[in-house]
């Protein structure tokens, strides 16, 4: 659905509900209070955004400590459900998804899941989804006895009622996925403390499932990577992802400065490659910028991958160049190296994980970050200049430089090889 429509849904229907069940919710305070118990079986709550799932890694690891990993739940739309079965951390049929393709879908789902919800006995739920106020709601629904997410307290950050049993203060200087472990270490505990949590926060940790290609998959993206003439492409590849999620458009860098930069780094080496991804609705998106670069070492297999597909095409790459997006967070997954381009988000917040193979280029304006959860990640800005104030030159050099760490770092394993065998 459009994300505006969205907005507006959670803001018109989201509030008056908000407080119509914290209503239901003091008045049944006022009940006896059932035992506390420790958690037995978690539910995630995470419906959008399929990046945020990868960065939720670290947390449904600490769940699974927990609780067993048959008794950790993922809840999100339809379309991310491959990615949560490609990451293998939660089994398939604990997996609960709506479909958001149309309003009826979405109601729908919505009513059947929650009374799965309840027939499984879930007693946790952990919203990932910072001041949706959709998600608050689908907590308290559920019926679970602890519930954990963000609460704004006395700041100025969205209403959603006060529905949690474990209310956390919102830490705008928190990696998020150190804020998404943080959500689970602060519901194996009691919520005594207000706000919460009165603790360390948890260690930053890059380390992310990495995705194995088959052969099969290898040879199958293979046969995609061929120049208009039928020749294979071969040398160092890059890829250029040029479009972002509609759900914050402003992260976009502008086109024609992907189609300048394909273009110099074809220049620089006669045996560089340039590979256009995208999504499935930006087919002609892709070809566009591939026929504007104009070169036969230039395809697009925008919309031709599936998600697999797609990972297995990092793994045969050297250098992913991209917006803040999901892209970005997959990439974490494979050994390709990643160039980010931020600007209306922050990389202390959104840095993708994955190590020293991330490189990130932010311009830091004095407006940025103007994108956050205490704004619903929606910004009033008229023109992305934070975008504008990344050069071609900049992320040209840094691509380079990559690419000549990657050289080196290539023939140094090449060299500590035993004799007889391949460098990988």
């Amino acid at each position: 659905m459009n994300p505006q429509l969205v907005r507006r849904i959670d803001s018109w229907l989201g509030v008056p509900i908000c407080w119509l069940l914290t209503v239901v919710r003091r008045a049944a305070a006022l009940l006896p209070r059932r035992v506390s118990v420790p958690p037995k079986r978690i539910l995630f709550i995470k419906l959008v955004e399929l990046g945020a799932n990868v960065q939720a890694a670290g947390a449904v690891k600490r769940a699974i400590q927990a609780v067993g990993r048959e008794n950790v739940y993922f809840w999100v739309f339809a379309e991310n459900r491959p990615l949560l079965e490609l990451l293998g951390q939660v089994p398939a049929e604990n997996i609960l998804t709506i479909r958001s393709s149309r309003l009826f879908a979405v109601a729908w789902d919505t009513i059947r899941t929650l009374i799965a919800v309840r027939r499984l006995g879930i007693d946790t739920v952990v919203d990932l989804e910072f001041f949706a106020r959709a998600s608050a709601i689908l907590a308290y629904l559920s019926s679970a006895s602890r519930r954990v997410g963000l609460h704004r307290f006395g700041s100025a950050g969205p209403y959603r009622g006060d529905l949690m049993t474990h209310r956390v203060q919102y830490n705008p200087y928190l990696h998020v996925s150190q804020y998404y472990r943080l959500l689970v270490e602060v519901v194996l505990g009691e919520p005594d403390d207000v706000p919460m949590p009165k603790c360390p926060a948890p260690q930053f940790d890059a380390a992310v499932p990495q995705f194995v290609p088959s052969a099969a998959e290898l040879l199958e993206v293979r046969e995609l990577l061929r120049s208009p003439s039928g020749d294979q492409l071969s040398g160092p590849m890059v890829i250029l992802n040029p479009n972002a999620s509609d759900i914050v458009p402003l992260r976009k860098w502008p086109i024609d400065r992907f189609v300048e930069l394909g273009r110099r780094l074809l220049r620089s080496d006669p045996r560089l490659s340039i590979v256009i991804t995208g999504a499935p609705d930006e087919r002609s998106a892709g070809e566009a910028v591939a026929a504007a670069i104009a070169s036969p070492r230039a395809i697009s297999v925008a919309a031709r991958t599936n998600l697999r597909q797609l990972l297995a095409l990092y793994c045969l790459s050297d250098v992913l160049v991209t917006n803040d997006s999901g892209p970005a967070q997959l990439a974490a997954m494979t050994p390709i190296d990643t160039v980010v381009l931020f600007g209306p988000e922050t990389p202390q917040l959104w840095r993708p994980l994955g190590g020293p193979r991330t490189h990130v280029l932010w311009a830091g304006l004095a407006c940025s970050p103007c994108v956050s959860a205490l704004n619903f990640r929606f910004s009033c800005c008229n023109q992305p200049r934070c975008m504008e104030a990344i050069s071609v030159d900049a992320v040209t050099q840094t691509v380079l430089e990559v690419l000549r760490l990657r050289q080196q770092r290539h023939c140094h394993s090449a060299e500590l090889a035993p004799a007889g065998a391949s460098a990988a």
